[in-house]
Formats: structure tokens, sequence, C-alpha cells
């Protein structure tokens, strides 16, 4: 019996979202980028985007443990010399809590195509609000 390898033509994709209220952030973010490559579903395939669509929801009530608040960093250059800005992670929590969670979520997908492509179907949201509701996602724990 040869192995089943699964074909780009005959993926299915599934709508979920995730709560990230009162849980880890980054604990969170590995269950996203489970879902976004497909790695739960039986027909995964490495060479093959088999991942479904994730709605994060609540982003801002995800929690930092530890003293991650005061001394992690988020690191950017704009291009120029001397361009490096950095921003707390306090500070990124309460401003912009959705590019925290879609930081994690990119360290932990793969750098290829195949990772990128898969970052298309993350959206995330700070609040309950979510602009998918028609998609009808199923809701992951």
């Amino acid at each position: 019996m040869s192995t089943f390898m699964a074909k780009p033509a005959d993926v299915q994709r599934k709508w979920y979202i995730v709560d990230a209220a009162d849980k880890p952030l980054g604990r969170t973010a590995v269950k996203v980028a489970d879902l976004l490559r497909g790695k739960g579903k039986p027909e995964f395939t490495p060479h093959v985007d088999c991942g479904d669509h994730v709605v994060v929801i609540n982003a801002e009530k995800a929690v930092l443990t530890g003293k991650k608040l005061e001394n992690k960093n988020y690191y950017r250059h704009t291009g120029y010399i001397g361009g490096l800005k950095t921003v707390k992670y306090s500070n990124l929590m309460k401003t912009r809590p959705e590019l925290a969670m879609e930081l994690a979520v990119k360290g932990m997908v793969p750098d290829t195509t195949i990772g990128r492509k898969a970052l298309t179907r993350l959206h995330v949201y700070a609040g309950e609000k979510y602009a998918q509701v028609a998609q009808k996602p199923e809701k992951i724990d």
C-alpha cells in the first residue's frame, strides 16, 4: 500500500474560532499555528498547504506569564542607519494586541511559501466582535 499524499485541489478548508481570553499568548499561538498548517488532520502532507482558516478573538486579554510584560521587547528596523525601534510588550499589548498574537504565530509557522500562505488565513481581533460571522466558524477550546 502506498503512502497517501494530499493534493492541493482536494484540501477541504474549515473555519475555526479561538478565544485567547485568559490563556497564555504562546500556548494559544501554538494551537493556532497547528490549525493553520493542518497538523491535526489525518490527511496532513508536509509539502501541501492543508491548513484551515483561524479567527482569534480577545487577543487583548491574552496573558504573558512571568516577567515578559516588562522584559520582553519587540524590535523592528526602519531600514535606515540607526533605525532600530524597540517597543516593550507591556506597551504593545495595550496598543496593538493583534500584532503581538500575529508575531507569535508567525514565529511558529515555517519560513516558506506554505507558511506565508498559511498566515493569510489568520484573522486576529482584539475584542469579541469579528467579521467572519457568515463563515460560521467552529469554536475551539
